[in-house]
């Protein structure tokens, strides 16, 4: 099969994340809830991967690195820490349901929520119908940085810089960028919460997640044990304990340790290029293919390993569907993202979205071409 959809999870792992899994499920007890040696290598697994994460990310502590279930779980987390009632929250027209759900079942609380659009690869755009927002008045700025859809990189360092000047705190969600595009933490200045999940670009397993709490201790949304402070009837003041109640995924999070510190030694940027050049021959194998309408910024400067395309005449369903009889494994339909369909003007049918990670061959996307070319032949 060739793999297309590492957007929604990349399927193919480094053999040494696995050989972490297995290691963990062998020989890690609980962290934090014993003297033994499977709770020490517990404790010893959590704190190299949140070093290895904090170092990744330009987090200044591993403490300020907490485990999730998921980058949802993750947002979640930061939007019940910064949205107050009454607020009045501005979000980019690409956001994923992760962020624009939770912000608006607090309508009960009065939470207003402004979508702030902008054309389909155009991040000046975007900036300059956020600036005049702001300057309306908001609270706080919930924003994606490469959306799940599209593969659209917004300016999310401009974006901290607008919500500084303006004393305004910012959400960010680099569920699409985390391991495949660079992003350093210790430039943000608005910024307190990164969600971003482990399963994706860190090449972790299913389950994991990271919260990165870079200037609030955040309000937890689960509480109970967190193995330290048993005496206090309440969450501790501190982190990480203060956000993670319950035993951890112990063994998800060995794995993800090891997937990040694979990306360390492949090197972002090196990843982020090798994914764009692979972008670059889908599109210039497919340009002139009449029948298929691919969305990409031209140039690539705005753009990482995730493409939407649409074939005339076919559903985008249909699309995915017959692709998966030729052994091409790819997504279709809204991507839990309508609002960047609303956006895109592909609320109608939403799209059939490609997406690569750093183990997709050049073979593979030469198959895939030659594969929708065919399709578009014999699809009526």
């Amino acid at each position: 099969m060739i793999y297309l959809d590492n957007a929604a999870t990349t399927l193919r792992k480094p053999s040494c994340v696995i050989r972490a899994v297995e290691k963990a499920m062998r020989y890690a007890a609980n962290a934090g809830r014993g003297g033994y040696s499977g709770a020490g290598l517990s404790e010893q697994i959590l704190f190299d991967c949140r070093s290895a994460a904090a170092e990744l990310f330009g987090v200044k502590g591993a403490d300020k690195v907490v485990f999730t279930l998921n980058a949802t779980h993750a947002l979640n987390i930061a939007i019940n820490s910064v949205i107050q009632p009454k607020m009045k929250v501005l979000i980019s027209g690409y956001e994923h349901n992760a962020v624009s759900r939770p912000l608006y079942a607090r309508y009960l609380d009065g939470v207003k929520v402004t979508v702030v659009r902008g054309e389909l690869f155009e991040p000046e755009y975007f900036l300059y119908e956020l600036e005049k927002e702001l300057e309306r008045g908001a609270d706080a700025v919930c924003c994606t940085h490469v959306s799940n859809v599209f593969g659209y990189i917004l300016p999310i360092e401009r974006v901290d810089e607008l919500c500084a000047r303006y004393g305004v705190p910012l959400i960010i969600d680099a569920s699409q960028s985390a391991g495949s595009v660079p992003l350093n933490c210790s430039e943000f200045k608005a910024a307190q919460f990164v969600g971003m999940p482990g399963h994706k670009g860190l090449l972790g397993p299913q389950g994991t997640g990271i919260l990165l709490c870079l200037a609030d201790k955040g309000e937890p949304i689960m509480f109970g044990g967190t193995g330290a402070d048993s005496k206090n009837r309440y969450m501790p003041e501190y982190l990480p304990e203060r956000l993670e109640a319950g035993t951890q995924n112990v063994h998800g999070i060995a794995g993800l340790a090891e997937g990040i510190k694979t990306i360390k030694n492949l090197g972002v940027e090196n990843i982020a290029r090798y994914e764009k050049e692979l972008i670059k021959s889908i599109i210039k194998g497919l340009e002139l293919t009449p029948k298929v309408k691919l969305y990409y910024a031209n140039p690539l400067f705005c753009q990482n390993g995730v493409m939407s395309f649409n074939v005339r005449d076919a559903d985008s369903e249909q699309v995915a569907s017959e692709l998966e009889k030729m052994g091409i494994a790819v997504r279709a339909g809204f991507h839990c993202a309508p609002l960047a369909h609303e956006s895109a003007g592909t609320i109608s049918g939403g799209t059939v979205r490609i997406s690569v990670s750093p183990f997709t061959t050049r073979g593979e996307i030469g198959k895939f071409v030659y594969a929708l070319k065919k399709l578009t032949e014999i699809l009526k």
